[in-house]
């Protein structure tokens, strides 16, 4: 359905949703519950993810196996047979840095399986975006992809819910999605709000999202809300592709460090009744006052699919309002002890069949496990050989550093074979791809050694969020968090020697960075760029050149008190 013609369901909806709440009283019980399932930042992952990916901590620090889509489609059968009315939405992120058997057919699989769980609407994240908003209008309406046809099936039909963003416009200030949408259940509306981070345009390319602006979150929501008031929905809940970061704890505990989504959930209008976030890839099940001092949910669902965000909603009839005392909320463990979905399985098994020519296909090996998490100073096992990596490729270009953004590194690579069959230490092209999925290109710049501190201190950013770039093995430094903003950085040295602020260096980084991408504007003041391969095509090579890859030391990266 095009943008114009959804407009104009949503405000029928409306007005029928007016039309109900001036309907006097019947016999009717005086309450109507309905279960609102959310799940966040799926990421294409049809297949079950490996690695720290899949698995899910419990309270006291043990963890799961969880995630799976065909296994996430039984519990939520489940969970909506446990209740008269339900409702299911994604809080963002369900397409984009998706693993190999969805990617390369452009995320048609992951669409075909929201269809199948029947999703009712989603917010867009950042990731909605990757390939821009043409790119997104189709994923919407459907038809063939412009370049590439119809690789996976002969024909794609398109999403079956709308995809919403009330604080996305065009330049000109005018709407470029739908801000809502109202989901009728136990007859009563429901107003489904929808907004992304007004910060999006820091971690996508700016050609992705050229002619769009992003507006507020919190005066996008409250405008909206009061719309939908107006129109006679007074049940509303939001879609916020935005989240806090939080300590290890269970799914069900509220240990984050209150960050953008805490300060939105504080401040968005009374009149929205719970807050489902995303983006921050954590979990949580927050309550958190609103500004009249009423308790509401804030809930996060991990990522991946291994968790399933639940709140029951009790409706008073007669208002069509939520008792807001009565909602109760829970993050539902997506594990792998059930009996996997048949349809979303033969889906999961047709995406597999189609990819696995190229999937399956060995690239290289390893001695162990390379994983994306960091050791206390914030460097990692694999990002150190992705740097390296990149390093190695753009030697033409001169480039004497490498720097990767953690964010572009998606997953672990597993010692252990996968389903497929490769063997253990095989590490094959679709597990290379979910390392790298975005086809980032490499790009060579000049910069000063100060450009190169500089770069190195906007790891520690103004929200709060540290994000440590990963560094090829000719860098090293020491830090101190505890110093002063712009003073952390020390005895920074290229193949040991000291960096020299006056000094000019060539570094490789991708596209993404190069751009500014993550706060990192420094980046931009390079000079003389010099463009190389794609980043995962510089990953494959280094398999290639090098047989058995070790995990590196945490050698480059010294944390100092």
């Amino acid at each position: 359905m095009k943008l114009s013609t959804r407009l104009a369901v949503v405000a029928g909806a409306a007005l029928t949703a007016l039309a109900t709440v001036a309907a006097p009283a019947s016999a009717a019980p005086a309450t109507t519950d309905v279960r609102i399932v959310t799940f966040n930042d799926l990421h294409g992952n049809l297949e079950p993810p490996s690695g720290s990916s899949g698995r899910v901590t419990l309270p006291g620090g043990a963890t799961v196996n969880a995630g799976g889509a065909a296994y996430l489609a039984t519990h939520l059968k489940r969970l909506r047979g446990e209740a008269r009315n339900s409702v299911v939405l994604s809080a963002g992120d369900s397409i984009g840095a998706s693993p190999v058997i969805s990617a390369l057919f452009h995320d048609e699989p992951t669409v075909e399986l929201l269809n199948l769980l029947g999703v009712d609407a989603s917010v867009v994240g950042n990731h909605e975006f990757d390939e821009g908003l043409k790119e997104l209008r189709r994923i919407q309406n459907g038809g063939c992809h412009p370049t590439d046809g119809c690789q996976f099936r002969k024909s794609f039909k398109g999403a079956n819910f709308p995809f919403l963003g009330s604080n996305v416009y065009y330049e000109n200030g005018f709407p470029a999605l739908l801000p809502f949408s109202i989901e009728f259940s136990g007859g009563v509306p429901i107003g489904v709000i929808g907004a992304t981070l007004k910060d999006l345009p820091q971690v996508v390319t700016p050609e992705a999202i050229k002619g769009l602006k992003f507006g507020d979150e919190v005066q996008a929501i409250d405008r909206t809300a009061k719309l939908l008031d107006l129109f006679g929905v007074k049940a509303q809940v939001v879609l916020l592709h935005q989240g806090d970061n939080s300590e290890t704890a269970g799914p069900d505990e509220c240990k984050v460090k209150p960050g953008a989504a805490t300060a939105i959930a504080q401040k968005v209008s009374s009149k929205v009744d719970a807050i489902f976030t995303g983006h921050s890839h954590q979990q949580y099940n927050c309550v958190i006052n609103d500004p009249e001092g009423k308790p509401r949910p804030v809930i996060q669902g991990a990522s991946f699919g291994r968790l399933l965000s639940v709140v029951d909603l009790k409706i008073d009839r007669r208002t069509r309002d939520v008792v807001r005392g009565e909602a109760k909320a829970h993050n539902e463990i997506v594990t792998r002890d059930v009996t996997p979905d048949a349809d979303v399985q033969k889906l999961i098994d047709e995406a597999k069949v189609k990819a696995a020519p190229i999937a399956n296909k060995a690239v290289g090996t390893i001695t162990a496990d390379l994983v994306a998490k960091g050791a206390p100073s914030g460097e990692s096992p694999l990002g150190d050989v992705i740097a390296d990596a990149q390093l190695e490729a753009t030697q033409s270009n001169g480039a004497q550093i490498a720097m990767t953004n953690p964010g572009g590194i998606r997953t672990d690579f597993t010692y252990a074979s996968s389903s497929a069959g490769e063997g253990d230490g095989v590490v094959t092209y679709g597990e290379a791809f979910a390392v790298q999925p975005f086809a980032n290109i490499m790009q060579t710049i000049t910069l000063t050694g100060a450009n190169l501190k500089t770069v190195l201190e906007q790891q520690w950013q103004a929200n709060g969020i540290v994000r440590t770039l990963q560094i090829s093995k000719s860098l090293k430094y020491s830090f101190s968090a505890s110093a002063p903003a712009g003073s952390r950085i020390s005895d920074l040295t290229l193949n040991g020697t000291p960096i020299d602020p006056a000094a000019s260096y060539r570094v490789s980084v991708n596209n993404f960075l190069a751009a500014g991408g993550d706060g990192f504007t420094e980046f931009t003041k390079g000079t003389d760029l010099s463009g190389g391969p794609v980043d995962l095509d510089a990953l494959i090579a280094y398999f290639a050149a090098h047989p058995n890859v070790a995990p590196p030391a945490a050698d480059r990266i010294i944390a100092l008190p």
